[in-house]
């Protein structure tokens, strides 16, 4: 081998010469590296005379050859290697070549022991920790830090020994690097130790937290970024190990980075990583802090700290003290029940929003508007107190404060768009005002301040018009699109799409009263759906595209006949542009064609779902991520970026050779390796999201064009069933929705007789066979899935998807026992909170029973209570065996302190009362006995689902001594429910009335309850009420009661309001509408005078 040649390619790779650099890559490649001496010469070359970074570089080299060359050395040359790298690695005083020597010393280390040639690595590496000299200590800690990294769970054996060592470089009094080298040491036992088996390891590492928090308090108060870095570093990774690592110090830790975040002194990197690691405590122990009761502390402290954000210019991506303690105030209201984090945010917001200073108010609303998406229900019960703040705040001297009341208002419109929506008078004209005083006053392109506020009061507008009635938005028409319109046309692009956003959700409020402005839109836009410059430009079109997909539903087919085959060819187009955004909403914009045009979308099918299908067939492990030094470490293994899970491509052995040529050269060439690396990952992201776009837009499509549809459904199945295993769990979702809602549209394709399915089971009719084999498929592969899924949401998907199709399309999925028994299972599992998606991970500690739930958690369980619904509906009376499970978690919940928990429960329990009928009767007595409590509940929800449950529970149960011996506790709660006008208490007061009177007329009061439930009709909020109301009446007249015939003059009036009713709004169903025909012409035959002043009704006699 020519080593001349060779250092002299080393060197031009220094060079600060791109072009020279991958010249001398190239051949070092091709020529050099394949050889066995060219390890050996890089050893030599580790600790000659040469620079410093060319010595770094032969170490980084050589780590990279062991692999390949190591073994094909003879013993005595490897010994001597070995002793000569060690040797030369702890007397040398550069760190960074002190530290490339320690990789390479690990990779040969990581080879030699599974060859059991270097059996005294351990010792010797343990003795230069212990060393009395400083510089062998810090050697010896970061030899065995990077040996743990590479090869730890191999030297488990010698755990106890590096950990009495460590419990004494952890506190070294000279040498920081010594410290710091052992938490990193620590940090990657920890990923290794097996807590169970080693327990006086783990007495011995739980033992060193405390002073590894003193290193990091040292080093912050030291100012030392780096080593202060590192340390955060480590308590994160330590948070991923099993928990009972941190429990013992779990509560002080909190406490410690609570103290750091907050205290205005320090270096901001220090605060933001302390609010980081509380941020991943919220996510990932989120049990934990929820049962030290922190979230009160942590909001207050949060709060305090957003009134640091000032005028808030900087760049959106920056990462700031203020920012950060905002995300972790969203990431708790996400996490955490609501009394720990959203009640008392409201109990202090007062003092903030009324202050004097500017920036105290800006924190109080900015405070607010992060706790929204984490609990919309909780806000939503408070949305009277906080709407006057919203409005006092929009008109705010301060421009700041004005910014972030409309961010505030756009994050509730956006989480609650029809509560605030009833306040439009008051709110819309507020916005339209921000919007020209901002237009008016706009100075250039420069001027952040004014387009700011038109952004974000446009982007309100587009959340806003989403909780309008048609009829609401109507009188808004003129104003808002003459201003969208003006925007469309304005030089800055993100205000442009702002204003085509907004464009599309007024279209999808107003339906076809947004016909007048059609055309104009259309024109006004299209030129948007051809640019294609920029990646900026490529943006605005992927924007126009999607709401032109919006329009298109509002204004009908007929319409936008004339735009279909341009855009369907611009989105083919835009497929084609290697432009990610652009490619998905091309997929929704076919989605919103399909569900226009339905049939008539038949010429587009083909090609639209080869697209679809070959995004699918995407490899994501063909895309290369180029990682540099730990690409060898990551490769084949998942990692999470931004909330996703990527795959990284494994790496050949040219490719490791490959990511390490040009690392640690000059920090230009290094930051640039690292920016390439980062871009790389995100096309694998892009690549993940993109399918997501596409199986929902495959389910959307399915679904409405069914029929048309049906020679592309094996290959869909087969498309998309192995994406329920997907790594990214937005593919998991949608791959779930999309089987689910394909076999519910496959479904009501058959016969009525057979679609039309008879509740339990055996099956008293079969699906078709090709539809039965479907199902078969989906329930396979959902319950794999769904029985150690740890992702809440995929879960919950799930759960909502079953519950769907087991109410569509009945007993069919789960007639297998190999179904049922699992799917009763899991779902009792997830309503007692033992599902693996509801424990803190890797936390087996037994917390005991919490008070309170975080929304998002609820979620998960109202949907496995909704798909126990599901069950009920498709087992009709047999589903009573399976009531005996899920009855007493059900009536726990019902008795709840948590009164969306009450309501749930109580809900529920009616709905299984309603499906199992008779067979509800061995439970009358505890039923009675609780819903006779809730009747009475503070919360009118609860109150409201109790009397409908009471109603049920009194048709259906065949225990009449105990149903009659509590009619008079039951009238006695009815009698004020008949005058509560909140949450449908009336409605569902009636509705049980009348079942009473159907099950029991005789033994009810009838004379003195009718003209009281007369009084309330028509029913103003629950229809489905109608229909026990209505055929009481009808069995009164058909008895010739004689309390109902003196009523006839006022009950006839509200049968011809409710029989005029459109059928969209399904006030009765046919057979009411039947029943009512028939007793009109009956009372006419009596009294014909009386039905004469009745218009519609005279007409049906």
């Amino acid at each position: 081998m020519d080593t001349k040649k060779f250092l002299a390619l080393l060197e031009e790779v220094l060079a600060p010469d791109t072009r020279r650099l991958k010249a001398a890559t190239a051949t070092l490649r091709a020529d050099f590296y394949p050889l066995p001496e060219s390890l050996t010469f890089l050893l030599q070359l580790i600790f000659s005379d040469r620079s410093s970074a060319l010595r770094q570089l032969a170490a980084s080299q050589a780590r990279s050859l062991v692999p390949r060359h190591w073994k094909t050395l003879p013993s005595d040359h490897k010994t001597q290697y070995r002793q000569r790298l060690l040797q030369g690695t702890l007397q040398e005083e550069e760190q960074i070549v002190r530290h490339a020597a320690g990789r390479a010393i690990t990779s040969i280390a990581k080879i030699d022991l599974e060859n059991g040639d270097w059996p005294d690595a351990v010792d010797v590496l343990l003795r230069a920790a212990g060393s009395p000299d400083s510089r062998q200590r810090e050697v010896g800690t970061y030899l065995l830090f990077t040996s743990l990294e590479s090869i730890g769970e191999s030297w488990s054996q010698r755990f106890h020994d590096m950990l009495q060592i460590f419990s004494r470089t952890i506190r070294d009094p000279e040498n920081a690097d010594v410290r710091i080298n052992t938490m990193l040491a620590l940090s990657r036992l920890a990923i290794v130790l097996d807590t169970d088996q080693d327990e006086d390891s783990l007495k011995i590492l739980q033992s060193a937290i405390p002073q590894m928090v003193a290193v990091l308090k040292q080093a912050i108060d030291e100012g030392d970024e780096d080593h202060a870095t590192q340390s955060f570093e480590v308590f994160q990774t330590l948070l991923n190990c099993d928990s009972s690592i941190l429990n013992r110090h779990f509560g002080d830790l909190v406490q410690f980075m609570t103290t750091l975040a907050a205290e205005k002194s320090l270096d901001e990197d220090a605060r933001t990583q302390a609010l980081s690691f509380l941020m991943q405590c919220v996510r990932y122990r989120k049990l934990k802090m929820q049962g030290l009761k922190v979230g009160e502390q942590l909001t207050l402290k949060c709060l305090e700290i957003a009134t640091e954000l000032g005028d808030d210019d900087t760049d959106e991506d920056d990462v700031t003290t203020a920012r950060s303690a905002l995300f972790l105030l969203d990431e708790m209201a996400t996490s955490l029940p609501p009394n720990q984090v959203v009640v008392p945010l409201l109990h202090a917001l007062g003092p903030y929003v009324t202050s004097p200073d500017p920036d105290r108010r800006q924190a109080g609303i900015a405070a607010l508007g992060m706790c929204v998406e984490g609990a919309p229900d909780f806000i939503n019960t408070q949305i009277g107190e906080i709407f006057p703040l919203l409005l006092r705040l929009l008109d705010d001297p301060e421009a700041k404060v004005r910014r972030g009341a409309l961010n505030g208002v756009m994050r509730i419109a956006e989480e609650l768009p029809e509560s605030l929506g009833k306040e439009h008078k008051k709110l819309m004209p507020a916005l339209i005002k921000h919007m020209d005083v901002a237009m008016k006053n706009l100075s250039g392109p420069d001027d952040k301040q004014n387009m700011d506020i038109i952004k974000a009061s446009t982007s309100c507008v587009d959340c806003l018009v989403e909780g309008l009635s048609i009829t609401d938005i109507k009188q808004y028409l003129p104003e808002l699109m003459t201003r969208m319109t003006r925007l469309f046309g304005h030089p800055d692009l993100k205000l442009k799409a702002a204003a085509i956003a907004a464009a599309g959700a007024i279209a999808g409020s107003a339906k076809d009263g947004f016909l007048p402005y059609f055309e104009q839109t259309m024109s006004s836009l299209s030129e948007y759906v051809q640019i294609k410059d920029s990646p900026e430009e490529l943006d605005l079109r992927a924007q126009t595209c999607d709401n032109m997909g919006q329009i298109a539903m509002a204004v009908g087919p007929k319409a936008f006949q004339r735009y279909v085959q341009p855009l369907m060819q611009a989105t083919d187009e835009g497929m084609h542009l290697d432009h990610p955004k652009l490619k998905e909403t091309s997929y929704l914009f076919w989605a919103s064609m399909a569900k226009v045009y339905q049939a008539d979308f038949k010429p587009f099918l083909e090609g639209v779902l080869k697209a679809l299908f070959e995004s699918l067939e995407t490899e994501e492990s063909d895309l290369e991520v180029d990682l540099g030094d730990e690409a060898e470490d990551l490769a084949g293994k998942e990692i999470t970026i931004g909330g996703k899970k990527i795959k990284v491509a494994s790496l050949s052995e040219n490719d490791i050779i490959a990511a390490n040529d040009i690392e640690d050269l000059d920090d230009e060439a290094a930051a640039a390796g690292s920016d390439d690396s980062w871009d790389d990952m995100d096309v694998v992201t892009a690549v993940a999201q993109e399918k997501e776009i596409a199986v929902e837009v495959l389910g959307d499509i399915l679904s409405h064009t069914t029929q048309d549809y049906l020679p592309y459904l094996e290959k869909t199945v087969e498309a998309v069933v192995p994406l329920l295993e997907h790594s990214y769990e937005g593919v998991q979702k949608a791959a779930i929705s999309t089987l689910f809602r394909g076999y519910s549209a496959v479904w009501d394709l058959q016969p009525e007789a057979v679609k039309k399915f008879t509740p339990g089971l055996p099956l008293k009719s079969k699906p078709i066979p090709q539809l039965e084999k479907f199902g078969e498929i989906i329930m396979t592969g959902t319950v794999a899935i769904w029985q150690e899924e740890e992702d809440r949401a995929t879960v919950t998907e799930i759960n909502q998807s079953l519950a769907a199709s087991l109410k569509a399309t009945g007993p069919a999925l789960i007639a297998s026992p190999t179904h049922l028994k699992p799917v009763t299972e899991i779902l009792l599992a997830l309503i007692t909170k033992e599902h693996p998606c509801q424990k803190d991970f890797g936390d087996d500690e037994d917390l005991g029973a919490l008070e309170g739930t975080s929304e998002y958690d609820w979620l998960t369980i109202d949907t496995a209570l909704d798909a126990v619904i599901g069950l009920s509906i498709a087992l009709g009376p047999t589903f009573a065996e399976l009531w005996k499970i899920y009855q007493k978690p059900i009536m726990k919940y019902a008795s709840s302190s948590d009164a969306i928990e009450r309501s749930t429960a109580v809900g529920v329990t009616a709905e299984c009362i309603k499906n199992m009928k008779s067979e509800i009767t061995p439970s009358t007595s505890v039923l009675l006995k609780l819903l006779l409590h809730r009747m009475s509940d503070e919360d009118n929800e609860a109150k409201s689902n109790a009397a409908y449950a009471m109603g049920l529970l009194q048709e259906h149960s065949q225990n009449t001594q105990e149903v009659l011996k509590n009619f008079p506790a039951i009238l006695n709660k009815l009698e004020p429910l008949l005058h509560t006008d909140e949450a449908r208490c009336k409605d569902n007061a009636a509705g049980c009335v009348s079942r009473m009177i159907l099950a029991h007329g005789s033994n009810m009061p009838v004379a003195q309850v009718l003209p009281a439930l007369i009084d309330i009709l028509p029913l103003k909020g629950d229809f489905e009420e109608n229909e026990p109301v209505y055929r009481m009446i009808v069995q009164l007249y058909s008895e010739s009661d004689q309390t109902i015939i003196p009523l006839t003059p006022r009950i006839l009036p509200i049968i011809a309001e409710v029989m005029a009713s459109r059928p969209d709004e399904k006030q009765i169903d046919e057979d009411t509408r039947e029943k009512l025909i028939q007793l009109v012409k009956f009372i006419a035959g009596k009294n014909p005078g009386e039905v004469r002043k009745y218009e519609g009704l005279a007409a049906l006699v």
